[in-house]
């Protein structure tokens, strides 16, 4: 009897490490944006993944820069961010594999309803940041995000170093943080529309888009599984069904039909 008990005992914990590691093993990290959370993206498609596959997706919501990282260190199984060139050199490095894109926005200006630096009216965003240096504050992300790495290329471009300037402000800080500083400053920043739409109205921001729709403000998403070769820990195979998935009609028809409460849709799938 006693021989029986232990036996029945060693077959019941048997049975709930095999259910735990099971479990485990049909949960995937995703590394990816804090717009892609911010925005409520994520919590609208996941529930559907899920469902559909069994497969848990744990998100992990930082910078683009700070998400490719975990994955280059094999902190993550798969990476959802939005700056194309780091993607393509992570990949070209070995780090990722199957990069494919998924959808798009585009970044926005936002600032004080009574726009100090004059923005409104002007189409090319070169000349609002010119505007906006020396005669207004500008609230930067740095934290070199996707949204971060886009404001840099444009200072580049138009000649001007604002780090270190009186009125340039590194936060650190994911997106609707700092959305809510510039409000707080009253400066402006860039932002990505969605992040920006699914937010203001919760976040009582007291700011308004002051330029839109220049085409160097695309924004596009992608996403890429860590390579198993580098890290043959992570969960590859769940990964490429989230990443197929994703690109799939019906992870497509689930980004289409993510809107926010006035029916505004947030991203664009594209995936080819």
């Amino acid at each position: 009897m006693r021989f029986l008990r232990c036996f029945l005992t060693i077959a019941f914990l048997l049975s709930v490490f095999t259910a735990v590691n099971a479990s485990a093993e049909k949960e995937i990290i995703c590394a990816s944006t804090t717009s892609t959370e911010n925005s409520g993206l994520f919590g609208y498609i996941l529930p559907i993944f899920e469902t559909k596959t069994g497969i848990k997706v744990k998100v992990v919501a930082r910078g683009t820069g700070a998400s490719i990282e975990m994955g280059k260190r094999g902190d993550a199984d798969v990476a959802f961010v939005h700056a194309k060139e780091q993607e393509l050199k992570a990949v070209e490095e070995g780090f990722f594999v199957n990069r494919h894109e998924v959808m798009y926005n585009d970044f926005v200006i936002i600032g004080p309803n009574n726009d100090p630096a004059k923005i409104k009216g002007i189409k090319s965003t070169d000349e609002a940041f010119k505007k906006i240096a020396g005669s207004s504050s500008f609230v930067s992300r740095g934290d070199n995000s996707g949204t971060h790495t886009k404001e840099l290329s444009i200072w580049k471009k138009v000649g001007i170093e604002p780090k270190g300037q009186k009125w340039y402000l590194e936060v650190g800080q994911g997106m609707e943080k700092t959305q809510r500083i510039a409000n707080e400053k009253r400066a402006y920043t860039l932002t990505d529309r969605g992040t920006w739409l699914a937010t203001k109205d919760k976040d009582k921001l007291d700011m308004v888009i002051v330029l839109e729709g220049d085409p160097v403000l695309f924004n596009q998403y992608g996403v890429m599984a860590v390579n198993p070769e580098k890290h043959k820990h992570v969960k590859y195979k769940e990964a490429m069904e989230f990443v197929n998935w994703l690109i799939s009609k019906e992870g497509q028809q689930a980004i289409a039909s993510f809107k926010d409460k006035n029916g505004n849709q947030l991203f664009i799938p594209n995936a080819k």
